[in-house]
């Protein structure tokens, strides 16, 4: 599972969702990847709009009270985190993932 949290006013996590979209059609299919994104200090009318336009197919959950981010002690958007089938966190990002960087920490959780 990758857990993102972002936000819509994040430029880089915007830059974030092409290659999340990309990743998840290829890899759910083969290896069961599963994603979930988490708003960050963020509206949700601002944010869903911008997740439908992207094709986005992953659920995103609004954090209203910031309960979630305090819970994986978000430091700021973005922030990523790989956690392997047994759930066991094996890997953070913090700042954008680019594709070598995803790679990188999905090889951490890979079926």
């Amino acid at each position: 599972m990758v857990i993102n949290f972002w936000a819509s006013w994040c430029q880089p996590c915007r830059d974030e969702f092409p290659l999340f979209k990309e990743r998840l059609s290829t890899l759910g299919a083969t290896d069961g990847l599963v994603m979930l994104g988490v708003l960050y200090k963020d509206q949700a009318e601002l944010a869903l709009p911008f997740v439908a336009d992207q094709g986005a197919s992953w659920p995103t959950v609004t954090d209203a009270d910031g309960a979630i981010a305090t819970a994986y002690r978000v430091v700021a958007p973005p922030q990523t985190y790989f956690i392997d089938k047994d759930g066991i966190l094996r890997a953070i990002q913090i700042g954008q993932v680019k594709p070598a960087d995803f790679d990188t920490q999905y090889a951490k959780i890979k079926p």
